[in-house]
């Protein structure tokens, strides 16, 4: 199953950024509004992710439609 990324405001493709992409997702985080949602995409799972995401009041739906492929659509709970 792969999200449409049609049905997320944003999208942040994170697999070509140099070096750790955290910093990177972190802004994009910052300036998404309440109503608003984030479509990750990167190469792997970004579990440790997860934690700091429920931490900050944001809900996500994972899926992996494809080998090397994981989206993450990020809205704030």
């Amino acid at each position: 199953m792969s999200l449409d990324p049609a049905d997320s405001d944003e999208r942040l493709d994170v697999r070509d950024v140099d070096g750790e992409p955290f910093g990177v997702i972190m802004s994009a985080l910052d300036e998404l509004a309440d109503d608003e949602s984030l479509l990750l995409v990167n190469s792997f799972e970004p579990e440790p992710l997860y934690d700091v995401l429920e931490d900050r009041g944001f809900t996500y739906e994972a899926t992996n439609p494809e080998q090397g492929l994981w989206q993450v659509k990020i809205e704030r709970a």
